[in-house]
């Protein structure tokens, strides 16, 4: 997640520097052909031009619309996680026991362990998030510029030292046994979950708990299901292809045309008038590419790139809550932001 206030130059060459370039190519040797050879064949009226620029303004606005709601959505749920944590360990913390044989240190103990059991759930539901799916820029091979989202992609992780720590947290929370089931698991996070169940169904088993205790905690172990249901929607079904692409490729033909249409108009000033299209044309393009790119990175909030939903530091602010409620005073640092990126 971006915190700037305003997006600086460096993130803005970052996202759109190449493309920046190549528009910038394309416009100057339109204008250059026009200008010395005074090829009037390739020039092509403006009415059809802006017809075309007119439709891909509204595509890609769509676009950035749904893209938006997909963002904010993924934000959304990790806002219920961190409330439904808070509720959850709270309940934990403020059932207490009339069992004459469950001691007070045993209690604790327990109370603990399905407390860490949570904090490792959050992590390990997070690493599941930033696995790559294939239509991710980060994972897409055919994509030229992907050496770019990779290099963005180690920067950003080198630059938070927790980034890539989670079997170390989870190796922190779990116990031995439940650490070593994680390749035993396709979905290590839906495990975890089952096994709070079980552990709160036998607290109640043996009336360490009443049964209405044991209804509001399942009932939170249901929520933590669904948000979990809503963000793997959301990374594992794509913005659908046919308006992303469709969107991506107008954009071109439209670029591609522009300087088409427009050295002639300002070739109506004189032969001045000719080079002065030059930056006009490099940006509007540049607008239209960067309107597109806004969209299609947005589009996919758990990539792990610098504009996704900041699982890390909302997992960091979970633990650090859970942590003291259970009166440890050894809490983690949370995690701040670097560059201008909160991850």
């Amino acid at each position: 997640m971006i915190t700037t206030k305003y997006v600086n130059y460096k993130q803005v060459l970052n996202l759109s520097g190449i493309h920046l370039i190549w528009i910038s190519i394309w416009c100057t040797l339109i204008t250059t052909l026009f200008y010395f050879f005074n090829w009037d064949w390739m020039i092509i009226p403006w009415v059809p031009v802006a017809l075309i620029g007119t439709a891909e303004a509204f595509l890609v606005g769509f676009k950035n619309n749904q893209a938006y709601d997909r963002l904010w959505e993924a934000r959304k749920i990790w806002g219920g996680i961190v409330n439904s944590s808070r509720s959850f360990a709270s309940m934990i913390y403020a059932f207490d026991t009339e069992h004459e044989e469950m001691g007070a240190f045993e209690l604790e103990d327990r109370r603990k362990r399905i407390v860490y059991r949570h904090i490792a759930w959050l992590y390990a539901f997070r690493e599941q998030l930033l696995v790559p799916a294939e239509w991710e820029h980060i994972s897409n091979e055919e994509d030229k510029f992907q050496s770019i989202d990779l290099k963005r992609h180690r920067l950003i992780k080198a630059g938070f030292p927790d980034y890539g720590r989670t079997p170390i947290f989870l190796h922190k929370y779990l116990s031995e046994e439940e650490f070593e089931l994680q390749s035993e698991y396709k979905n290590f996070a839906t495990y975890l979950v089952s096994k709070q169940a079980k552990e709160i169904n036998e607290l109640k088993n043996k009336k360490i708990i009443s049964e209405f205790n044991q209804v509001q905690l399942q009932n939170a172990l249901n929520e933590f299901y669904n948000y979990q249901g809503q963000a793997e929607r959301i990374k594992k079904f794509p913005s659908p292809r046919q308006f992303a692409s469709t969107a991506f490729v107008f954009n071109i033909l439209f670029i591609l045309l522009l300087p088409l249409g427009l050295v002639n108009e300002f070739a109506k000033l004189g032969d001045w008038g000719i080079w002065t299209s030059i930056p006009f044309c490099i940006i509007i393009g540049w607008i239209y590419i960067i309107m597109e790119l806004v969209g299609d990175y947005s589009e996919n909030p758990f990539g792990g790139l610098m504009f996704d939903v900041p699982m890390l530091s909302i997992c960091r602010t979970i633990e650090i809550d859970l942590l003291q409620m259970g009166g440890e005073t050894d809490l983690p640092d949370p995690i701040s932001s670097k560059n201008g990126v909160l991850v």
